[in-house]
């Protein structure tokens, strides 16, 4: 049962992170001088499910494995901080709400349903896939399930001093996922809008059945005050 002290630190967010980091550490390092977007891990659509049109790189992983190796690798430093800097904003709530084991359920979770959304319109395609941003949609559409009402914790930008509630700021952002990832093409070194718009839908549909696994768990009681706010909200 989790203590009802003082809070306890993300244990699982903190996981993840440092495994994003060293992922990134191995890509610098791997080969010197060099940075690598290792083709063995990331997602090819065509090497899972056939028909990619070029030669695959020889696989490090066999290609269902990748749904969950290609979270661990980017393709560059404005890419990783990127899906830092939201992993940081949103996960540790998150995991205060599912506990550390639902979390990282939920994350995996999602970064695989991302893969599976990414190349639903091209699933013959041989452009690979890398990144935590899918599987970090997830905890996005997890929050707002759980809090709505809340505010988020950074001021947006362009609205300086005004903090919108949740569910307004992450309804505005999911739709524009969706308006790009119907507007632009993939390209090798391009945004996988529709890993967003899946990864953040499987988040707010998982969210539920997690919520009610967990009321049933030895946690409950951590997991229960979630659903007394959410009642006591409306």
């Amino acid at each position: 049962m989790l203590p009802t002290g003082e809070p306890q630190p993300p244990a699982a967010t903190l996981t993840f992170l440092c495994l994003l980091l060293l992922g990134f550490a191995w890509q610098l390092l791997a080969v010197p001088g060099t940075f690598i977007v290792p083709a063995g891990f990331a997602f090819v659509p065509g090497n899972l499910f056939g028909g990619a049109g070029a030669p695959p790189a020889v696989p490090a992983m066999p290609p269902p494995a990748t749904l969950v190796t290609y979270l661990f690798f980017h393709a560059g430093w404005l890419h990783l901080l990127g899906n830092l800097l939201f992993l940081w904003v949103f996960g540790p709530r998150v995991e205060e709400t599912l506990g550390p084991g639902r979390w990282t359920v939920l994350l995996l979770a999602c970064g695989i349903a991302a893969g599976f959304v990414q190349a639903w319109p091209e699933p013959s395609s041989a452009i690979g896939m890398v990144g935590a941003s899918g599987a970090i949609s997830g905890l996005l559409g997890a929050w707002l399930y759980f809090h709505p009402r809340e505010t988020l914790p950074f001021a947006v930008p362009f609205l300086p001093g005004m903090r919108p509630p949740a569910w307004l700021a992450l309804i505005a952002w999911f739709g524009l996922q969706l308006l790009y990832a119907n507007w632009t093409e993939t390209v090798p070194g391009g945004t996988a809008f529709r890993a967003h718009v899946g990864g953040f839908a499987c988040g707010l549909l998982l969210s539920p059945v997690l919520h009610f696994l967990g009321l049933l768990s030895a946690d409950a009681r951590a997991v229960a005050r979630t659903l007394r706010s959410r009642d006591s909200s409306h």
